[in-house]
């Protein structure tokens, strides 16, 4: 193979290494969220109706045992995975772009990418969702984000004069 013009540098390659694993389990997610709505016949909404909903505002949440609510599940699985990895991710980046050290990095991707996948498997899809994984994994990827923001601020503390 040879290439054209400027040879350019390959600049997350840990950060971009782990992106397809969270992209593949992304898509994992967004397909159970599909294969779902198109089992139970809800295109909008996790519960049908609103009608349905007037209905049901009286009575206690429904349960997950037993199957419960999938929809609700595997929606809510998916929106925070969605609303949690890409930040984490960017922050990721951002350690990596200012010199952090590639195995920590390395470790804590790893381990984040444990967590998010303990959080719906072993924690959402678990008993009336509360399974270990969703304590583990919830509270693992708040860490991951506050201690891999603080690596980035440490790393450009000579920026502000510290």
């Amino acid at each position: 193979m040879f290439s054209v013009g400027i040879t350019v540098p390959k600049l997350l390659p840990v950060t971009g290494t782990f992106a397809p694993a969270f992209g593949a389990y992304f898509v994992l997610l967004a397909l159970r969220v599909s294969l779902v709505r198109q089992s139970t016949h809800i295109v909008i909404g996790d519960q049908g109706s609103s009608s349905d909903k007037a209905a049901a505002s009286d009575a206690k949440p429904p349960s997950t045992a037993g199957g419960g609510n999938n929809l609700l599940i595997a929606a809510r699985s998916h929106a925070n995975f969605a609303e949690n990895v890409p930040f984490a991710l960017l922050v990721a980046s951002f350690v990596e772009m200012n010199g952090g050290d590639r195995r920590a990095l390395t470790a804590s991707l790893a381990a984040l990418l444990f967590l998010r996948i303990a959080h719906v498997e072993f924690g959402m899809k678990a008993k009336d969702s509360l399974g270990w994984g969703r304590p583990v994994g919830s509270l693992g990827t708040l860490a991951f984000i506050g201690g891999m923001s603080s690596y980035a601020a440490w790393l450009v503390k000579s920026y502000w004069g510290l």
